[in-house]
């Protein structure tokens, strides 16, 4: 019997080849896993874009009004600190919001391609899909960022878009080391949450504590990206891609980091899903 908590990838029953074993015993009990299909999964990766540019609208937008020349919030809010800690809360509210939803169900809502090349190193995903799911990132995050563009302004235009800017006082290897560190820390919280069916269907819980203390941390630092596409779409529309190399290079090593840990401790054969939340 097939759970309904993985990320779903239809083929024709005479194509499908599995890339690991159709079942794991977990507690005691067999837990059936579905493999990675290949194939053109339209619809998830539509799903995926729209999740992410939604994703991105939200959080870029919070980005503006708290910090933006000119917004009133800052003169509800004087202080920077409880202004990141607003940002941090909306931002991975809103991703966790989204994977709940009916979106999230349709593509897994994974909104960042460093969650999409660890499910594809831990054999959860196929290489059509590694692709797909990557530029529907980085187009939604585009569309995303344009949106907060045309809809705040000014207000947006005066903090480049919400684009991902080390601090002037680190040093930039810094704010390399912290991405990774950032986004090591990230991927291990959720992954140990979908290694476990009792722990899967808190993972966006999870991962709205986590990504807040991260973000309230990171972002007067690193600016904190542990999110290429997120980061990508801002940088298209202000043509700043002075620093973005850190907001490439830091995800992709703190993803490489936290992979090498799950196969290390054999954690890896006991993912249980492809998605950030799953009710099953």
């Amino acid at each position: 019997m097939k759970t309904n908590s993985e990320l779903l990838i239809a083929a024709p029953p005479q194509t499908q080849q599995p890339a690991w074993p159709a079942s794991a015993s977990t507690d005691g009990q067999t837990q059936h896993r579905l493999p990675a299909w290949a194939g053109i999964h339209l619809p998830k990766w539509s799903a995926e874009f729209l999740g992410t540019a939604l994703f991105v609208f939200v959080g870029l937008s919070a980005i503006s009004l708290d910090f933006g020349t000119g917004s009133p919030v800052i003169h509800v809010f004087p202080s920077p600190v409880v202004r990141y800690l607003l940002v941090a809360i909306l931002f991975a509210g809103a991703g966790s919001l989204i994977a709940i939803s009916w979106l999230g169900r349709r593509s897994g809502a994974h909104l960042n391609p460093s969650i999409t090349i660890a499910f594809f190193l831990t054999g959860k995903i196929h290489r059509t899909d590694l692709i797909g799911y990557i530029f529907s990132q980085c187009l939604g995050a585009y569309v995303g960022a344009k949106a907060v563009q045309l809809l705040w302004g000014p207000l947006a235009e005066s903090v480049q878009i919400g684009a991902t800017i080390p601090s002037p006082d680190i040093n930039l290897f810094t704010a390399l080391y912290l991405e990774i560190l950032m986004t090591a820390t990230f991927l291990l919280t959720f992954l140990l949450c979908v290694s476990n069916p009792r722990t899967a269907r808190w993972t966006p819980l999870a991962l709205w504590i986590v990504l807040t203390l991260l973000a309230w941390y990171g972002a007067p630092r690193t600016g904190f990206s542990i999110n290429p596409a997120r980061s990508l779409g801002p940088a298209l529309i202000t043509g700043n891609f002075t620093t973005y190399w850190i907001d490439l290079a830091g995800p992709l090593l703190g993803t490489l980091l936290a992979v090498g840990l799950v196969r290390l401790f054999s954690l890896y054969s006991r993912l249980l899903t492809a998605k950030l939340f799953s009710r099953g």
